[in-house]
Protein backbone atom coordinates (compact mmCIF):
# COMPACT_ATOMS: atom_id res chain seq x y z
CA UNK A 1 0.00 0.00 0.00
CA UNK A 2 1.35 3.42 -0.94
CA UNK A 3 0.85 6.41 1.35
CA UNK A 4 -0.38 6.62 4.92
CA UNK A 5 -4.06 7.30 4.24
CA UNK A 6 -6.65 4.59 4.78
CA UNK A 7 -9.90 5.37 2.99
CA UNK A 8 -13.16 3.43 3.19
CA UNK A 9 -15.73 2.91 0.45
CA UNK A 10 -18.54 0.86 2.00
CA UNK A 11 -21.29 0.11 -0.53
CA UNK A 12 -24.60 -1.54 0.36
CA UNK A 13 -27.15 -2.61 -2.24
CA UNK A 14 -30.74 -3.11 -1.13
CA UNK A 15 -32.37 -6.51 -1.59
CA UNK A 16 -29.50 -8.09 -3.61
CA UNK A 17 -29.52 -11.88 -3.42
CA UNK A 18 -26.32 -13.94 -3.46
CA UNK A 19 -26.81 -15.62 -6.82
CA UNK A 20 -27.38 -12.35 -8.73
CA UNK A 21 -23.67 -12.07 -9.43
CA UNK A 22 -21.56 -13.46 -12.23
CA UNK A 23 -18.61 -14.18 -9.93
CA UNK A 24 -20.90 -16.38 -7.82
CA UNK A 25 -21.46 -18.67 -10.80
CA UNK A 26 -24.50 -17.08 -12.44
CA UNK A 27 -23.81 -17.25 -16.16
CA UNK A 28 -27.00 -15.39 -17.07
CA UNK A 29 -26.39 -12.08 -15.31
CA UNK A 30 -23.93 -9.44 -16.50
CA UNK A 31 -21.93 -7.96 -13.60
CA UNK A 32 -18.46 -7.41 -15.09
CA UNK A 33 -17.41 -4.66 -12.68
CA UNK A 34 -18.45 -6.50 -9.54
CA UNK A 35 -16.82 -9.64 -10.95
CA UNK A 36 -13.63 -7.63 -11.44
CA UNK A 37 -13.80 -6.47 -7.81
CA UNK A 38 -14.29 -10.06 -6.68
CA UNK A 39 -11.22 -11.07 -8.69
CA UNK A 40 -9.20 -8.20 -7.22
CA UNK A 41 -10.37 -9.00 -3.69
CA UNK A 42 -12.15 -11.75 -1.79
CA UNK A 43 -15.62 -13.16 -2.47
CA UNK A 44 -17.42 -14.62 0.54
CA UNK A 45 -19.74 -17.26 -0.88
CA UNK A 46 -21.63 -18.16 2.30
CA UNK A 47 -22.38 -14.72 3.65
CA UNK A 48 -25.68 -14.01 5.37
CA UNK A 49 -27.60 -10.96 6.51
CA UNK A 50 -28.65 -10.96 10.13
CA UNK A 51 -32.29 -9.93 9.89
CA UNK A 52 -35.08 -8.59 7.71
CA UNK A 53 -36.51 -6.17 6.67
CA UNK A 54 -34.28 -3.13 5.94
CA UNK A 55 -34.21 -1.43 9.36
CA UNK A 56 -33.30 -4.54 11.37
CA UNK A 57 -30.85 -5.69 8.68
CA UNK A 58 -28.95 -2.39 8.71
CA UNK A 59 -29.05 -2.17 12.49
CA UNK A 60 -27.14 -5.45 12.70
CA UNK A 61 -24.79 -4.50 9.86
CA UNK A 62 -23.89 -1.12 11.35
CA UNK A 63 -23.77 -2.04 15.05
CA UNK A 64 -22.16 -5.47 14.74
CA UNK A 65 -24.88 -6.88 17.01
CA UNK A 66 -27.39 -9.64 16.46
CA UNK A 67 -31.04 -8.66 16.55
CA UNK A 68 -31.52 -10.14 20.01
CA UNK A 69 -28.86 -7.71 21.26
CA UNK A 70 -29.69 -4.53 19.32
CA UNK A 71 -33.49 -5.06 19.71
CA UNK A 72 -34.38 -3.54 16.34
CA UNK A 73 -37.17 -5.92 15.38
CA UNK A 74 -39.03 -4.09 12.61
CA UNK A 75 -38.79 -1.00 10.45
CA UNK A 76 -39.53 1.70 13.02
CA UNK A 77 -38.05 -0.06 16.06
CA UNK A 78 -35.92 2.58 17.84
CA UNK A 79 -32.21 1.91 18.19
CA UNK A 80 -30.99 2.37 21.75
CA UNK A 81 -28.90 5.54 21.73
CA UNK A 82 -26.35 3.93 24.06
CA UNK A 83 -25.39 1.35 21.45
CA UNK A 84 -22.32 2.29 19.48
CA UNK A 85 -22.04 1.79 15.73
CA UNK A 86 -19.61 1.83 12.83
CA UNK A 87 -19.79 5.60 12.33
CA UNK A 88 -19.32 6.46 16.00
CA UNK A 89 -16.32 4.16 16.28
CA UNK A 90 -14.77 5.57 13.09
CA UNK A 91 -14.93 9.04 14.63
CA UNK A 92 -12.63 7.88 17.44
CA UNK A 93 -9.94 7.56 14.74
CA UNK A 94 -10.52 11.00 13.28
CA UNK A 95 -12.84 9.95 10.43
CA UNK A 96 -15.98 11.83 9.41
CA UNK A 97 -18.16 9.02 7.98
CA UNK A 98 -20.28 10.47 5.20
CA UNK A 99 -23.60 8.97 4.12
CA UNK A 100 -25.00 8.87 0.60
CA UNK A 101 -28.39 7.16 0.66
CA UNK A 102 -29.97 5.97 3.87
CA UNK A 103 -29.54 3.81 6.99
CA UNK A 104 -33.22 3.27 7.94
CA UNK A 105 -32.62 4.00 11.60
CA UNK A 106 -35.30 5.12 14.06
CA UNK A 107 -34.19 7.53 16.79
CA UNK A 108 -34.14 6.64 20.47
CA UNK A 109 -37.35 8.29 21.78
CA UNK A 110 -35.92 9.00 25.25
CA UNK A 111 -35.36 12.72 25.70
CA UNK A 112 -37.49 13.62 22.67
CA UNK A 113 -40.97 15.12 22.59
CA UNK A 114 -43.67 12.79 21.29
CA UNK A 115 -44.33 15.24 18.45
CA UNK A 116 -40.73 15.10 17.22
CA UNK A 117 -40.85 14.13 13.51
CA UNK A 118 -37.87 11.82 14.09
CA UNK A 119 -40.27 9.48 15.91
CA UNK A 120 -42.63 9.25 12.95
CA UNK A 121 -40.22 7.54 10.56
CA UNK A 122 -37.99 4.50 10.25
CA UNK A 123 -35.80 6.35 7.73
CA UNK A 124 -33.63 8.39 10.06
CA UNK A 125 -29.85 8.63 9.83
CA UNK A 126 -27.92 6.49 12.28
CA UNK A 127 -26.03 8.69 14.79
CA UNK A 128 -22.43 9.32 13.80
CA UNK A 129 -22.94 9.58 10.05
CA UNK A 130 -22.71 12.95 8.34
CA UNK A 131 -25.62 13.03 5.86
CA UNK A 132 -24.14 14.35 2.63
CA UNK A 133 -27.07 13.19 0.48
CA UNK A 134 -30.01 11.48 2.18
CA UNK A 135 -32.23 9.65 -0.26
CA UNK A 136 -35.14 8.06 1.60
CA UNK A 137 -38.42 6.71 0.28
CA UNK A 138 -39.81 10.03 -0.94
CA UNK A 139 -36.60 10.60 -2.97
CA UNK A 140 -37.19 14.38 -3.02
CA UNK A 141 -33.59 15.32 -3.97
CA UNK A 142 -33.78 12.92 -6.92
CA UNK A 143 -37.15 14.30 -8.03
CA UNK A 144 -35.66 17.79 -7.93
CA UNK A 145 -32.78 16.52 -10.07
CA UNK A 146 -35.26 15.12 -12.60
CA UNK A 147 -37.02 18.48 -12.68
CA UNK A 148 -33.76 20.30 -13.32
CA UNK A 149 -32.88 17.79 -16.04
CA UNK A 150 -36.06 18.51 -17.96
CA UNK A 151 -37.73 15.18 -17.29
CA UNK A 152 -39.69 16.09 -14.18
CA UNK A 153 -42.66 14.18 -12.82
CA UNK A 154 -45.56 15.34 -10.70
CA UNK A 155 -44.64 12.99 -7.86
CA UNK A 156 -42.68 9.86 -7.00
CA UNK A 157 -45.55 7.58 -7.97
CA UNK A 158 -45.60 9.01 -11.47
CA UNK A 159 -41.80 8.75 -11.75
CA UNK A 160 -41.90 5.07 -10.80
CA UNK A 161 -44.83 4.12 -13.03
CA UNK A 162 -43.69 1.75 -15.79
CA UNK A 163 -43.93 2.65 -19.44
CA UNK A 164 -47.51 2.18 -20.57
CA UNK A 165 -48.28 -1.31 -21.78
CA UNK A 166 -45.77 -3.08 -19.54
CA UNK A 167 -46.99 -5.56 -17.00
CA UNK A 168 -46.65 -9.18 -15.86
CA UNK A 169 -45.14 -11.10 -18.77
CA UNK A 170 -42.99 -8.20 -20.00
CA UNK A 171 -40.03 -6.40 -18.48
CA UNK A 172 -40.91 -3.27 -16.49
CA UNK A 173 -39.28 -0.27 -18.19
CA UNK A 174 -38.81 3.09 -16.46
CA UNK A 175 -39.96 6.38 -17.96
CA UNK A 176 -36.47 7.87 -17.52
CA UNK A 177 -33.08 6.91 -18.94
CA UNK A 178 -30.38 5.30 -16.83
CA UNK A 179 -28.37 8.54 -16.73
CA UNK A 180 -31.23 10.06 -14.70
CA UNK A 181 -31.84 7.10 -12.37
CA UNK A 182 -31.47 7.18 -8.60
CA UNK A 183 -28.49 4.84 -8.97
CA UNK A 184 -26.54 7.27 -11.14
CA UNK A 185 -27.79 10.30 -9.20
CA UNK A 186 -26.13 8.88 -6.07
CA UNK A 187 -23.00 7.83 -7.95
CA UNK A 188 -22.53 11.31 -9.43
CA UNK A 189 -22.91 12.83 -5.96
CA UNK A 190 -20.18 10.59 -4.51
CA UNK A 191 -17.85 11.40 -7.41
CA UNK A 192 -18.38 15.14 -6.89
CA UNK A 193 -17.66 14.71 -3.18
CA UNK A 194 -14.46 12.74 -3.72
CA UNK A 195 -13.19 14.88 -6.60
CA UNK A 196 -12.18 17.68 -4.22
CA UNK A 197 -11.00 15.38 -1.40
CA UNK A 198 -8.41 13.31 -3.21
CA UNK A 199 -5.66 14.50 -0.88
CA UNK A 200 -7.68 13.84 2.27
CA UNK A 201 -8.59 10.71 4.18
CA UNK A 202 -12.26 9.83 3.72
CA UNK A 203 -14.97 7.36 4.72
CA UNK A 204 -17.96 7.00 2.38
CA UNK A 205 -20.99 4.86 3.11
CA UNK A 206 -22.95 4.57 -0.14
CA UNK A 207 -26.36 2.90 -0.08
CA UNK A 208 -28.04 2.17 -3.40
CA UNK A 209 -31.77 1.46 -3.30
CA UNK A 210 -31.54 -0.82 -6.34
CA UNK A 211 -32.50 -3.59 -6.86
CA UNK A 212 -35.17 -2.95 -4.21
CA UNK A 213 -38.75 -2.78 -5.57
CA UNK A 214 -40.61 -1.36 -7.28
CA UNK A 215 -39.03 -3.52 -9.96
CA UNK A 216 -38.30 -0.99 -12.69
CA UNK A 217 -35.29 -1.04 -15.02
CA UNK A 218 -34.35 2.17 -16.87
CA UNK A 219 -33.40 2.05 -20.54
CA UNK A 220 -31.18 0.60 -21.86
CA UNK A 221 -31.03 -1.93 -19.00
CA UNK A 222 -34.70 -2.84 -19.38
CA UNK A 223 -33.80 -4.62 -22.64
CA UNK A 224 -30.69 -6.41 -21.40
CA UNK A 225 -32.44 -9.67 -20.48
CA UNK A 226 -35.21 -11.75 -22.01
CA UNK A 227 -37.74 -13.24 -19.57
CA UNK A 228 -37.60 -16.60 -21.33
CA UNK A 229 -33.84 -16.79 -20.62
CA UNK A 230 -34.24 -16.39 -16.87
CA UNK A 231 -33.50 -19.23 -14.41
CA UNK A 232 -36.47 -21.37 -13.47
CA UNK A 233 -38.13 -20.83 -10.13
CA UNK A 234 -37.16 -22.98 -7.19
CA UNK A 235 -40.72 -23.63 -6.11
CA UNK A 236 -43.39 -26.26 -5.56
CA UNK A 237 -45.76 -27.05 -8.41
CA UNK A 238 -48.08 -24.26 -7.28
CA UNK A 239 -48.60 -21.81 -4.44
CA UNK A 240 -51.32 -23.97 -2.91
CA UNK A 241 -48.89 -26.83 -2.51
CA UNK A 242 -46.20 -24.49 -1.21
CA UNK A 243 -48.53 -23.13 1.47
CA UNK A 244 -48.90 -26.57 3.06
CA UNK A 245 -45.33 -26.41 4.37
CA UNK A 246 -45.95 -24.06 7.29
CA UNK A 247 -48.59 -21.63 8.66
CA UNK A 248 -46.26 -18.64 8.28
CA UNK A 249 -45.53 -19.46 4.64
CA UNK A 250 -49.26 -19.85 3.94
CA UNK A 251 -49.96 -16.45 5.51
CA UNK A 252 -47.14 -14.79 3.54
CA UNK A 253 -48.36 -16.25 0.26
CA UNK A 254 -51.85 -14.94 0.93
CA UNK A 255 -50.86 -11.49 2.20
CA UNK A 256 -47.85 -10.41 0.11
CA UNK A 257 -49.32 -7.93 -2.37
CA UNK A 258 -48.23 -7.28 -5.93
CA UNK A 259 -48.45 -3.52 -5.43
CA UNK A 260 -45.42 -3.66 -3.13
CA UNK A 261 -43.26 -4.76 -6.05
CA UNK A 262 -44.85 -3.54 -9.29
CA UNK A 263 -48.06 -2.05 -10.60
CA UNK A 264 -50.96 -4.41 -10.08
CA UNK A 265 -53.49 -5.76 -7.63
CA UNK A 266 -53.85 -9.01 -5.74
CA UNK A 267 -51.49 -11.47 -4.08
CA UNK A 268 -48.12 -12.39 -5.57
CA UNK A 269 -49.14 -16.03 -5.18
CA UNK A 270 -51.54 -15.61 -8.12
CA UNK A 271 -48.68 -14.79 -10.53
CA UNK A 272 -47.58 -17.42 -13.02
CA UNK A 273 -44.06 -18.41 -14.05
CA UNK A 274 -44.10 -16.03 -17.03
CA UNK A 275 -44.79 -13.08 -14.74
CA UNK A 276 -42.02 -14.10 -12.35
CA UNK A 277 -39.64 -14.50 -15.30
CA UNK A 278 -40.38 -10.93 -16.37
CA UNK A 279 -39.75 -9.71 -12.83
CA UNK A 280 -36.44 -11.59 -12.77
CA UNK A 281 -35.40 -10.01 -16.05
CA UNK A 282 -36.25 -6.59 -14.63
CA UNK A 283 -34.37 -7.33 -11.40
CA UNK A 284 -31.31 -8.49 -13.34
CA UNK A 285 -31.41 -5.27 -15.35
CA UNK A 286 -31.45 -3.24 -12.13
CA UNK A 287 -28.45 -5.17 -10.79
CA UNK A 288 -26.54 -4.65 -14.04
CA UNK A 289 -27.19 -0.92 -13.85
CA UNK A 290 -25.75 -0.77 -10.33
CA UNK A 291 -22.79 -2.82 -11.54
CA UNK A 292 -22.06 -0.24 -14.23
CA UNK A 293 -22.33 2.60 -11.69
CA UNK A 294 -19.97 0.88 -9.25
CA UNK A 295 -17.53 0.29 -12.10
CA UNK A 296 -17.64 3.97 -12.96
CA UNK A 297 -17.04 4.95 -9.31
CA UNK A 298 -14.21 2.50 -8.65
CA UNK A 299 -12.66 3.28 -12.03
CA UNK A 300 -12.41 6.96 -11.11
CA UNK A 301 -10.87 6.10 -7.73
CA UNK A 302 -8.29 4.00 -9.59
CA UNK A 303 -7.61 6.82 -12.06
CA UNK A 304 -7.01 9.19 -9.13
CA UNK A 305 -4.42 6.75 -7.75
CA UNK A 306 -6.39 6.10 -4.56
CA UNK A 307 -7.32 2.43 -4.90
CA UNK A 308 -4.24 1.11 -3.07
CA UNK A 309 -5.20 3.09 0.01
CA UNK A 310 -8.94 2.38 -0.11
CA UNK A 311 -10.79 -0.50 1.51
CA UNK A 312 -13.70 -1.36 -0.80
CA UNK A 313 -16.58 -3.44 0.55
CA UNK A 314 -19.72 -4.29 -1.43
CA UNK A 315 -22.60 -6.20 0.12
CA UNK A 316 -26.38 -6.06 0.68
CA UNK A 317 -28.68 -5.50 3.62
CA UNK A 318 -30.67 -8.65 2.79
CA UNK A 319 -31.80 -10.76 -0.15
CA UNK A 320 -34.90 -11.20 -2.31
CA UNK A 321 -37.05 -14.29 -2.89
CA UNK A 322 -37.63 -13.32 -6.55
CA UNK A 323 -40.34 -15.91 -7.07
CA UNK A 324 -38.69 -18.83 -5.31
CA UNK A 325 -41.31 -20.63 -3.24
CA UNK A 326 -43.81 -18.33 -5.07
CA UNK A 327 -42.70 -15.42 -2.89
CA UNK A 328 -41.41 -11.92 -3.51
CA UNK A 329 -39.57 -9.82 -0.96
CA UNK A 330 -37.43 -10.73 2.01
CA UNK A 331 -39.90 -11.98 4.58
CA UNK A 332 -39.81 -15.66 5.48
CA UNK A 333 -37.29 -18.22 6.60
CA UNK A 334 -35.66 -19.32 3.34
CA UNK A 335 -31.99 -18.67 2.57
CA UNK A 336 -32.83 -16.52 -0.47
CA UNK A 337 -34.06 -13.82 1.93
CA UNK A 338 -30.75 -13.52 3.78
CA UNK A 339 -28.00 -15.08 1.64
CA UNK A 340 -26.25 -12.07 0.10
CA UNK A 341 -22.98 -11.28 -1.70
CA UNK A 342 -19.95 -9.90 0.11
CA UNK A 343 -16.88 -8.64 -1.74
CA UNK A 344 -13.94 -7.20 0.19
CA UNK A 345 -10.99 -5.57 -1.55
CA UNK A 346 -8.39 -5.15 1.18
CA UNK A 347 -5.31 -3.22 0.03
CA UNK A 348 -2.17 -5.32 0.21
CA UNK A 349 -4.06 -8.63 0.14
CA UNK A 350 -3.86 -10.95 -2.85
CA UNK A 351 -7.03 -11.17 -4.91
CA UNK A 352 -9.07 -13.97 -6.38
CA UNK A 353 -9.89 -15.71 -3.11
CA UNK A 354 -13.25 -17.43 -2.59
CA UNK A 355 -14.19 -18.09 1.04
CA UNK A 356 -16.64 -20.90 1.76
CA UNK A 357 -16.78 -20.41 5.54
CA UNK A 358 -19.98 -19.02 7.03
CA UNK A 359 -19.75 -15.26 7.47
CA UNK A 360 -22.35 -12.80 8.70
CA UNK A 361 -23.30 -9.15 8.45
CA UNK A 362 -22.01 -8.51 11.98
CA UNK A 363 -18.49 -9.29 10.71
CA UNK A 364 -18.37 -6.25 8.43
CA UNK A 365 -18.05 -3.60 11.16
CA UNK A 366 -15.06 -5.28 12.89
CA UNK A 367 -13.37 -5.68 9.49
CA UNK A 368 -13.64 -1.96 8.74
CA UNK A 369 -12.59 -0.95 12.26
CA UNK A 370 -9.48 -3.10 12.02
CA UNK A 371 -8.54 -1.45 8.71
CA UNK A 372 -8.84 2.11 10.05
CA UNK A 373 -7.02 1.27 13.29
CA UNK A 374 -9.94 1.63 15.68
CA UNK A 375 -10.08 -0.34 18.89
CA UNK A 376 -12.19 -3.48 18.80
CA UNK A 377 -15.64 -3.02 20.29
CA UNK A 378 -15.91 -5.32 23.33
CA UNK A 379 -19.62 -5.87 22.88
CA UNK A 380 -19.59 -7.14 19.29
CA UNK A 381 -21.08 -10.29 17.84
CA UNK A 382 -18.90 -10.22 14.73
CA UNK A 383 -15.25 -10.81 13.95
CA UNK A 384 -12.88 -9.25 11.43
CA UNK A 385 -12.66 -10.96 8.05
CA UNK A 386 -9.27 -9.47 7.21
CA UNK A 387 -7.52 -12.77 7.93
CA UNK A 388 -9.59 -14.50 5.26
CA UNK A 389 -8.63 -11.76 2.81
CA UNK A 390 -4.94 -12.23 3.58
CA UNK A 391 -5.09 -16.02 3.32
CA UNK A 392 -4.67 -16.55 7.07
CA UNK A 393 -8.16 -17.49 8.30
CA UNK A 394 -8.80 -17.82 12.03
CA UNK A 395 -8.13 -21.21 13.57
CA UNK A 396 -11.55 -21.19 15.23
CA UNK A 397 -14.57 -20.01 13.25
CA UNK A 398 -18.31 -20.47 13.30
CA UNK A 399 -19.71 -23.64 11.74
CA UNK A 400 -23.14 -22.20 10.95
CA UNK A 401 -24.84 -18.96 9.99
CA UNK A 402 -27.74 -17.52 11.97
CA UNK A 403 -30.36 -14.94 11.25
CA UNK A 404 -33.50 -13.72 12.96
CA UNK A 405 -36.76 -12.12 11.94
CA UNK A 406 -39.76 -10.66 13.67
CA UNK A 407 -43.13 -10.01 12.06
CA UNK A 408 -44.83 -8.08 14.87
CA UNK A 409 -46.97 -5.21 13.60
CA UNK A 410 -49.88 -3.30 15.20
CA UNK A 411 -53.51 -3.91 14.36
CA UNK A 412 -55.98 -6.73 13.84
CA UNK A 413 -54.99 -7.08 10.18
CA UNK A 414 -51.34 -7.84 10.93
CA UNK A 415 -49.64 -11.11 10.03
CA UNK A 416 -49.26 -12.02 13.69
CA UNK A 417 -52.94 -11.43 14.37
CA UNK A 418 -53.87 -13.60 11.39
CA UNK A 419 -51.83 -16.41 12.95
CA UNK A 420 -53.35 -15.82 16.40
CA UNK A 421 -50.07 -14.63 17.91
CA UNK A 422 -49.30 -11.90 20.42
CA UNK A 423 -46.49 -9.47 19.42
CA UNK A 424 -43.79 -11.19 21.56
CA UNK A 425 -44.66 -14.49 19.83
CA UNK A 426 -44.03 -13.19 16.29
CA UNK A 427 -40.45 -14.23 15.85
CA UNK A 428 -38.19 -16.94 14.50
CA UNK A 429 -34.50 -17.70 14.18
CA UNK A 430 -32.68 -19.71 11.52
CA UNK A 431 -29.57 -21.83 11.85
CA UNK A 432 -27.94 -23.03 8.64
CA UNK A 433 -24.89 -25.27 8.65
CA UNK A 434 -23.32 -27.49 6.01
CA UNK A 435 -26.05 -30.14 6.37
CA UNK A 436 -29.23 -28.74 7.92
CA UNK A 437 -31.43 -25.66 7.72
CA UNK A 438 -33.30 -25.36 11.03
CA UNK A 439 -35.98 -22.79 11.84
CA UNK A 440 -37.16 -22.25 15.40
CA UNK A 441 -40.32 -20.21 16.04
CA UNK A 442 -41.37 -18.61 19.29
CA UNK A 443 -44.92 -19.96 19.06
CA UNK A 444 -45.22 -21.93 15.79
CA UNK A 445 -43.98 -25.41 14.80
CA UNK A 446 -40.28 -25.73 13.90
CA UNK A 447 -38.85 -26.64 10.51
CA UNK A 448 -35.91 -28.86 9.58
CA UNK A 449 -34.54 -29.34 6.06
CA UNK A 450 -31.80 -31.76 5.00
CA UNK A 451 -29.71 -29.69 2.58
CA UNK A 452 -27.86 -32.75 1.28
CA UNK A 453 -31.10 -34.22 -0.07
CA UNK A 454 -33.28 -31.12 -0.33
CA UNK A 455 -31.18 -27.98 -1.03
CA UNK A 456 -34.28 -26.00 -2.02
CA UNK A 457 -35.97 -26.64 1.37
CA UNK A 458 -39.25 -28.21 0.27
CA UNK A 459 -39.62 -31.18 2.65
CA UNK A 460 -40.00 -30.38 6.33
CA UNK A 461 -38.45 -33.16 8.40
CA UNK A 462 -39.27 -31.76 11.85
CA UNK A 463 -41.20 -34.31 13.88
CA UNK A 464 -40.12 -37.29 11.81
CA UNK A 465 -38.71 -40.08 14.02
CA UNK A 466 -35.76 -40.78 11.74
CA UNK A 467 -34.65 -37.13 12.06
CA UNK A 468 -35.37 -36.76 15.79
CA UNK A 469 -31.67 -36.75 16.74
CA UNK A 470 -30.79 -34.18 14.04
CA UNK A 471 -33.68 -31.94 15.12
CA UNK A 472 -32.70 -32.17 18.78
CA UNK A 473 -29.06 -31.35 18.00
CA UNK A 474 -30.08 -28.38 15.88
CA UNK A 475 -32.34 -27.01 18.62
CA UNK A 476 -29.61 -27.50 21.22
CA UNK A 477 -27.04 -25.78 19.02
CA UNK A 478 -29.35 -22.82 18.47
CA UNK A 479 -29.98 -22.52 22.20
CA UNK A 480 -26.23 -22.61 22.85
CA UNK A 481 -25.66 -19.92 20.20
CA UNK A 482 -28.30 -17.71 21.74
CA UNK A 483 -26.92 -18.19 25.27
CA UNK A 484 -23.34 -17.54 24.16
CA UNK A 485 -24.17 -14.36 22.27
CA UNK A 486 -26.82 -12.68 24.41
CA UNK A 487 -25.32 -9.77 26.32
CA UNK A 488 -26.19 -6.44 27.88
CA UNK A 489 -24.38 -3.11 27.46
CA UNK A 490 -22.11 -3.83 30.43
CA UNK A 491 -21.95 -7.60 30.17
CA UNK A 492 -18.24 -7.58 29.29
CA UNK A 493 -17.28 -5.91 32.58
CA UNK A 494 -16.71 -7.31 36.06
CA UNK A 495 -16.00 -5.32 39.23
CA UNK A 496 -12.91 -6.46 41.11
CA UNK A 497 -10.96 -4.94 44.06
CA UNK A 498 -8.53 -3.31 41.63
CA UNK A 499 -11.32 -1.90 39.47
CA UNK A 500 -13.38 -2.97 36.48
CA UNK A 501 -12.06 -5.87 34.44
CA UNK A 502 -12.89 -6.30 30.76
CA UNK A 503 -13.67 -10.00 30.37
CA UNK A 504 -13.12 -9.90 26.63
CA UNK A 505 -9.84 -7.97 26.62
CA UNK A 506 -6.90 -9.97 25.31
Amino acid sequence: MTGARRNVLFIVLDQWRADALGAAGNGRILTPNLDRLAQAGTLFRNHFAQATPCGPARAALLTGLYQHNNHVFRNGSPLDGAITNLAREARTCGYDPVLFGYTDSTADPRGRHSADPALATYEGVMPGFTPELVLVEDSLPWLAHLEESGCGFANLGEALTPVEGDGPGSVFAARFQSRHSRTNFLTDAVLRFLSVRRCEQWFVHLCYIAPHPPFLAPPPFHALYRPEAMPRLSAAADAVGEARQHPLLAALLERTRRASFFAGEGSVATLDEAAFAALRATYYGMVSEVDEAIGRLVGRIEAWGLIEETLVIVTADHGEMLGDHWLLGKEGYFAEACHVPLIICLPGAAGGRHVEAFTEAVDVMPTILEWIGAQAVPRSDGHSLAGFCRGTPPVRWRQAAHWEADFREPGASSLGAALGLAPPECGFAVQRDARFHYVHFTALPPLLFDLARDPGCFTNLAGRPEYAVAECRAAQAMLSWRMATTSGPLGHLLAKPGGLVDLFAG
